[in-house]
C-alpha cells in the first residue's frame, strides 16, 4: 500500500492556467468542497461483476487561506507563513476504502499522456473521457504517474457519480 505525505506542495501553475486563458482554453478553478466531494489518492480502478471499482485513500485538500491556515495549524517550520504554492494536502488516515462508478459517471482529466509520448503531455482542463478509459489510463506506469495526482470523487447514493482530477504541476 502506498502511503502519502501528510503535505504535498506543488505549484498551482498560474503561469500555465494563465497561458491556456488566454489561448482561449479554460483555466485552473478551484476546488469547491460539498458535501458529496471526497478528495483521494486512488489506489486501483477494477472490474468487479461487470462494473468499475475504485479503491482510494481519502485526503484532505486545502486551497488559498484555508490552506495557509492549515499548514500553520501543522508545520513547524517559522520561516514560513505558509504553503509556498497555495494547497496544502493532510492525510492522516490512509486506510483504503472502496466505491463502485456509476454506469453514467463523468471523468474530467487535466493532464495525461495522450500520444504515448510523454513529452508531448499538456494540459486540457476538464477533458472528459470514458470510465474504461480512465481505469486504464489509471493503472498505466509512466514518468506521469497519474496515481500520483489528487482526484475529487463525487458520491450520490453510494456510487462515484464525477471523478476530476486535481491538477499539480
Amino acid at each position: 500500500m502506498k502511503k502519502y505525505a501528510a503535505i504535498a506542495v506543488i505549484a498551482l501553475a498560474s503561469l500555465t492556467a494563465f497561458t491556456f486563458a488566454s489561448a482561449g482554453v479554460k483555466e485552473y478553478i478551484p476546488v469547491k468542497a460539498t458535501p458529496d466531494l471526497q478528495s483521494v489518492y486512488i489506489d486501483q480502478v477494477e472490474s468487479k461483476d461487470g462494473r468499475y471499482v475504485v479503491t482510494f485513500d481519502r485526503m484532505e485538500w486545502y486551497e488559498g487561506e484555508q490552506a495557509a491556515q492549515k499548514f500553520k495549524e501543522r508545520e513547524e517550520d517559522a520561516e514560513m507563513d505558509g504553503p509556498p504554492d497555495g494547497y496544502y494536502i493532510v492525510n492522516d488516515d490512509v486506510e483504503l476504502r472502496e466505491l463502485p462508478i456509476a454506469e453514467d459517471a463523468v471523468v474530467l482529466m487535466q493532464i495525461y499522456n495522450r500520444t504515448g509520448k510523454i513529452e508531448e503531455a499538456d494540459i486540457v482542463w476538464d477533458e472528459q473521457i470514458t470510465v474504461g478509459k480512465f481505469a486504464g489510463l489509471i493503472e498505466t506506469e509512466d514518468d506521469l504517474a497519474l496515481k500520483n495526482f489528487p482526484y475529487h470523487l463525487t458520491v450520490k447514493n453510494g456510487e462515484i457519480v464525477r471523478i476530476v482530477q486535481q491538477y499539480v504541476p
